[in-house]
């Protein structure tokens, strides 16, 4: 439903400066949301976001500074384009919805410095946000090097804010940082200056009732990754770059290109909570996917060892278990973890490999990213860094019957470093290989551009409750953020699930909340936790359930929930619809479900039992007014068909 008198007077009386120049507002399909770009009587560019004739972002910042440009400062309005329609349909093999329709309306606007250098913008505006780029054509053959960027996101001061702070380059482990595995600091006040080097994507924010999610997506390897800065004084928070160290060995840090720069989308999903979980935005607006044959995207699950077991059981004989393990319960994938090359070797694993395929199983093998950057030590090491490299290797892989790689220990988010993830895709795609990125970046759309990306790490995963109780303590309030933010447009490998126990561990969450874990994430490929032995302990009902989980999902509805306190969410396979939920408070809740897409369908429930490891069996029903009740740090899932 429009609502032209809300929005009538912004489209008829564009809100004027003095002696600046603006374009009419660029509005959404729907008319809901509105664009307001303009020229400052300071000559600086600037745009306001409205949703329902409100500002959700406050006059903000736009501009790029050049090596030898200033496109950010004593601007004029060259001119604007017509507003077309941007129409497409497109797939995902990893993502929360199979076949998305991506409608916008687009318009370029030009400005041009003193110096008659221009810039255009791109916006795009759809039911469900706003997204930009920057344009910047250069002389013919013109080596064209950013510098800055002006960009800004400026809230209302009393918004709040769900952030996850990005750490220092070269600390942590083996100096593996940044990594993209801190926890979210949740509903903080907005201007909260960041304990670390600033803030990742996503960033999710609420001013008033509108949730806002930010992000960027269509990484060619030309441009760096960004972040929010550290600093966000007055609730505006700024488009910063990568740390110096953040590159791949003897490679550049930040954009540039010949003849043409061109930005990653700025991306912010916009609306209820219902609508920005349920956005498909950060896929939207990346490229289109390259050749990738069909028959080699294949989603699915797998047995891993090590996330229990740790280097000790990356041998053959556990490795074969872990196959017996998968077959039995139909799942795709072994994934065998750091220093298979030197504890089962080439030779053996390509045994392993045929052995998997008699059982239906194929397998999947870990590298080491790293060059110089950092001082790990797990092989195979520094056998991807060049071409030919990777062609030799991913060739050999392929010929031994491996399906797919996990690469560890990337070295951040230089231009340099974006480039080497796009062309380890672009050669394991030719080779017909899966990819899993762990130390890794937020894929930031990758998963459209490139089928055989099925998952990426960039999260606080499962792993760090395994070192320290602390990070125990603290999953189930961070697994009750990832369906909103870190998990909102990219698939993540959490490495999900463990019924059984920890060793030195003690657990944090109810069996309930770790079954649910299976539908609430999204990953290409889910590489499960638990072991043979601790999956021996569960009922042969909640076996049965992940024996027939799908590999991949439909469609997606926000059911219930708040960032980092529940969620429940639906997810649609074929006829069938797996609602699972999620209570990351320390009481039992009851909640409301609208399940009006359900009406006239019960579902088979499976919950938290009396106990902490006890499972119990029961009904959903359908309908508008359905309701549950979650335990303290427990969860469900049910399946409606």
């Amino acid at each position: 439903m429009t609502r032209l008198p809300t929005l009538a007077p912004i489209l008829l009386a564009p809100v004027l400066l003095a002696s600046a120049a603006c374009a009419a507002p660029l509005t959404s399909p729907d008319r809901h949301l509105a664009v307001d770009v303009r020229v400052t009587p300071a000559r600086t560019l600037e745009y306001t976001v409205l949703f329902d004739g409100h500002p959700v972002i406050l006059p903000s910042s736009l501009g790029l500074v050049l090596d030898d440009a200033d496109l950010a400062t004593g601007l004029r309005l060259a001119k604007t384009s017509p507003v077309r329609t941007v129409d497409e349909d497109y797939e995902l093999a990893a993502g929360k919805k199979r076949r998305i329709h991506y409608r916008a309306n687009e318009q370029i606007v030009t400005v041009r410095n003193a110096q008659g250098r221009t810039l255009d913008v791109a916006f795009r505006v759809s039911n469900d946000g706003v997204a930009f780029r920057y344009v910047v054509p250069g002389p013919k053959g013109a080596d064209l090097r950013f510098a800055s960027e002006a960009t800004a996101f400026a809230f209302d001061r009393d918004a709040k804010a769900w952030l996850q702070p990005i750490a220092v380059a070269k600390t942590g482990f083996a100096n593996t940082n940044p990594s993209y595995e801190e926890h979210y600091q949740r509903e903080i006040p907005v201007g909260t200056p960041s304990p670390q080097a600033g803030w990742v994507f996503p960033a999710l924010f609420r001013t008033g009732d509108t949730w806002v999610a930010l992000t960027e997506a269509g990484m060619d390897g030309s441009w760096h990754a960004s972040r929010l800065a550290p600093q966000s004084a007055g609730g505006t928070y700024r488009i910063a770059g990568p740390m110096a160290a953040e590159v791949f060995t003897g490679g550049g840090l930040l954009a540039h290109a010949r003849g043409k720069l061109v930005s990653p989308w700025r991306v912010l999903a916009i609306g209820s909570l219902a609508t920005v979980t349920q956005s498909t935005l950060g896929t939207d607006l990346a490229p289109p996917a390259i050749a990738f044959d069909p028959a080699n995207v294949q989603p699915g699950h797998a047995s891993w060892s090590w996330a229990l077991l740790k280097d000790d059981a990356t041998v053959f004989d556990v490795q074969k278990r872990f196959v017996d393990y998968a077959a039995a319960m139909h799942w795709n994938y072994t994934l065998v973890d750091a220093y298979w090359d030197r504890k089962i070797g080439y030779d053996k694993m390509a045994e392993l490999a045929a052995y998997a395929a008699t059982k239906g199983v194929r397998m999947l093998v870990w590298y080491n990213s790293s060059g110089a950057w950092n001082g790990t030590d797990m092989t195979p090491k520094s056998a991807l860094l060049t071409h030919a490299q990777r062609q030799a290797e991913f060739a050999r892989l392929a010929k031994m019957g491996v399906a797919g790689v996990k690469i560890d220990f990337f070295g951040g988010d230089g231009q340099s470093m974006i480039r080497y993830y796009v062309d380890i895709l672009e050669d394991a795609a030719a080779a017909g290989l899966l990819v899993n990125f762990h130390g890794a970046t937020l894929p930031r759309g990758w998963a459209r551009t490139y089928p055989n990306l099925m998952t990426a790490e960039a999260v606080r995963g499962l792993e760090f409750t395994t070192f320290e109780q602390s990070d125990e303590d603290a999953v189930v309030r961070h697994a009750a953020m990832l369906p909103f933010a870190r998990n909102l447009f990219d698939p993540m490998d959490f490495t999900p699930m463990v019924f059984g126990d920890i060793p030195k561990i003690r657990r944090a969450t109810r069996n309930g909340f770790e079954l649910a874990e299976s539908v609430l994430f999204v990953s290409g490929i889910q590489h499960f936790a638990e072991t043979p032995e601790g999956m021996a302990t569960v009922p042969d009902y909640v076996k049965t359930f992940l024996q027939e989980l799908p590999r991949r999902w439909d469609d997606v509805k926000f059911v219930a929930g708040y960032p980092g306190r529940q969620a429940v969410i639906a997810r649609k396979s074929g006829n069938a619809w797996y609602v699972a939920g999620i209570n990351a408070d320390d009481e039992d809740v009851t909640l409301d479900l609208d399940l009006a897409f359900l009406d006239g369908r019960t579902g088979r429930l499976i919950g938290d039992g009396a106990g902490a490891r006890d499972f119990a069996q029961g009904r959903l029903a359908g309908g508008a007014r359905s309701t549950i009740t979650i335990k303290a740090h427990g969860g469900f899932v049910a399946r409606f068909d």
